[in-house]
């Protein structure tokens, strides 16, 4: 069995550039998406305790099967602690013996990037070159770049409450070849873009943004703030907008949808699987209002875990661990593992 360690992941990307890897991830995304029915599914599992969240997200496909815990612990900073870390593991369908286990801490920022392109591709105007993010925390370059590697972008405007969290995010972005362009507050990083993330962890039902600043055509990416009670826009947007999420009993749960409540489903136009294979078609009007309420869902995991497995093999890269018994000649001798010569 195969252990993905961050120092992999930082080789792995010492070999790879990372626009490729958004560009592969974001195929093979869109090919899981389009086998949804040949997945098990179902929302998260999720522990609330005093002081944040715990998840497990499982999904089971023809061949493989992943599962995810990830947490979220908004006064871990203080602690020096990131607020949002991850494992998760690769099992064969047919033996239901583990094939990877890796740090999914990294990973899932790249997978929610890669999705969150993944919308904006599908729902976009085609030529978007403008692109505002507002909150410029842990997920914000991830999210640029993963966008960058799908849209020739020219301008990136950009806000935060925080300047040292802009300052951060200018300095890791400085070399790209779009422009960098500070906003002072949400409203003027919003103006004339083509595509707007939000990735705020902004806490209780807030409006980061507001209906009357979005314009006609732009494309909305909902990628922050996402638990019971946690929203980042103005339920209005909601009512205007073209909405497509994830899995739609998660969503309405975690999602911007929960604050439409039992009207959710009428607002929602459809599951993005749906855009994927074709089953309803994507942006309909270059003046249409686009909104992706993503809150993450177990299969973006499933495909960053298979594909990162092809590549750790392909580069050589992991370690060789044995963390379940290997080629037991007499299946029923468990005891006998744990002599040495057993």
């Amino acid at each position: 069995m195969k252990l993905v360690r961050i120092q992999d992941v930082q080789n792995l990307f010492a070999q790879w550039d990372i626009k490729t890897f958004f560009r592969e991830l974001v195929e093979i995304l869109l090919e899981d998406f389009s086998h949804w029915d040949h997945f098990q599914k179902s929302a998260r599992y999720a522990a609330y305790v005093k002081n944040g969240v715990m998840e497990l997200m499982p999904i089971c496909g023809s061949k493989l099967f992943s599962f995810k815990y990830v947490n979220g612990h908004p006064e871990n900073p203080a602690k020096q602690l990131l607020n949002i870390v991850a494992v998760g593991m690769l099992a064969d369908v047919e033996t239901g013996h583990p094939l990877l286990v890796s740090e999914m801490t990294l990973l899932t920022a790249l997978r929610t990037a890669a999705v969150s392109a993944l919308g904006s591709q599908l729902m976009a105007r085609k030529k978007s070159k403008k692109l505002a993010i507002i909150g410029c925390g842990a997920q914000s370059e991830f999210q640029v770049l993963a966008h960058h590697a799908l849209f020739n972008l020219e301008e990136v405007h950009y806000f935060d409450l925080d300047p040292l969290a802009m300052e951060r995010f200018a300095r890791h972005l400085e070399g790209e070849s779009f422009k960098l362009i500070p906003a002072v507050h949400t409203r003027a990083a919003i103006a004339d873009v083509d595509i707007i993330i939000t990735a705020t962890a902004a806490r209780g039902k807030q409006h980061v943004l507001k209906a009357d600043w979005i314009q006609p055509g732009q494309h909305i990416s909902g990628v922050g703030g996402d638990s019971p009670g946690k929203t980042e826009l103005d339920p209005e947007i909601l009512k205007s907008a073209t909405i497509v999420v994830e899995y739609f009993p998660q969503t309405h749960h975690e999602g911007e949808i929960q604050n439409l409540g039992d009207e959710a489903q009428k607002y929602v136009y459809a599951e993005l699987w749906e855009l994927c294979t074709g089953k309803k078609p994507c942006r309909t009007r270059e003046q249409e209002i686009t909104l992706f309420d993503a809150v993450g869902f177990a299969l973006e995991d499933y495909s960053i875990l298979r594909y990162v497995y092809s590549l750790v093999e392909r580069l050589q890269l992991g370690l060789e661990v044995d963390l379940v018994p290997e080629h037991i000649q007499d299946s029923k001798n468990l005891f006998g593992v744990l002599k040495k010569n057993g």
